[in-house]
């Protein structure tokens, strides 16, 4: 019962992608009570990655100069704290062992304590409740950038809370982040594998399998395509999803097709949306939106 959204530009109209991916989180909010959010790719500062760190449900006042202090190391800077979240700049980290130090040094400072999103391009901003919510404490319409997902949430089997909300950020793995409609029946057998091997689970949501899969087919050389292509023949259930890295965005549907998913193609861009509703009340114009047929798997990338 989720709802989903995505949006790429591939010109230089529509740069407010913030403001594109509310409304159509406005427009699926019936679908998803329980929480909203959304991943957002902007220009990436040369040399620089954001980070986005979650304080937890009821943060210690202390926690954000110690976190201050836990990532002095990696050039952090420009630190900012609004809502729940501490935002900050660091020197770019290669994926691997620099990348999983900086996030052990930021968690190690509490269990309340985690890292939502790293990237050259992408934030994560996600919280309980509306769009409209997500909107009065983070003003996501006037972000700028060049592509976004977003997802409100309607809990059928893990709880309510910030960290169980998507966008999932491909853990580890620099500017990767999904967004899930569906259930995936050998959540708990991939889990056990992951596990197995020292990936750490945050949540109970079998969506967050889809980001660690992906980021896995990612680090061995995949492009999104590909990963989206390994994805069908791993993950069983029924499912439409949609992930994005800094160049890239896409959509896999289940061989079943059984949740719902449409899109449209313009010169300008590319919105995918679990209604045709979405993409009307955000993208007024004359286009056409087509439902993909099961197994379908499409991906859009920027210009060079």
């Amino acid at each position: 019962m989720c709802g989903i959204a995505g949006f790429f530009r591939k010109t230089a109209d529509h740069p407010e992608v913030g403001g594109v991916a509310l409304n159509m989180l406005n427009a699926l909010a019936c679908r998803g009570p329980d929480s909203a959010g959304v991943a957002l790719y902007g220009s990436p500062q040369p040399g620089r990655m954001v980070v986005r760190v979650t304080l937890g449900e009821h943060p210690d006042a202390r926690i954000p100069a110690c976190i201050h202090a836990a990532v002095e190391s990696f050039g952090a800077s420009d630190f900012s704290e609004v809502g729940a979240y501490l935002r900050f700049t660091i020197a770019e980290q290669s994926p691997g062992a620099k990348l999983n130090g900086l996030i052990k040094a930021i968690e190690t400072v509490s269990p309340e304590v985690e890292v939502v999103s790293v990237g050259r391009a992408l934030e994560v901003v996600k919280q309980v409740g509306s769009p409209a919510n997500l909107e009065a404490t983070f003003s996501v319409s006037a972000f700028v950038g060049s592509h976004a997902l977003g997802h409100t949430r309607l809990s059928t089997e893990s709880k309510v809370d910030l960290s169980h909300s998507q966008p999932f950020w491909g853990h580890g793995y620099p500017d990767l982040a999904i967004v899930h409609n569906g259930h995936i029946t050998n959540y708990h057998q991939l889990r056990r594998r992951y596990e197995q091997r020292g990936v750490r689970f945050y949540t109970e949501n079998d969506s967050e399998v889809v980001a660690i899969y992906l980021a896995e087919c990612l680090e061995q050389g995949s492009g999104l395509l590909g990963a989206f292509e390994a994805m069908m023949k791993e993950l069983d259930g029924s499912f439409s999803c949609l992930a994005a890295t800094a160049s890239e965005m896409g959509f896999i549907k289940d061989p079943f097709a059984l949740k719902p998913l449409v899109f449209t193609e313009t010169d300008a861009f590319v919105a995918v949306a679990t209604e045709e509703v979405a993409i009307r009340a955000a993208l007024p114009g004359n286009y056409a939106v087509s439902e993909p047929q099961a197994r379908a798997a499409r991906v859009w990338t920027r210009p060079a």
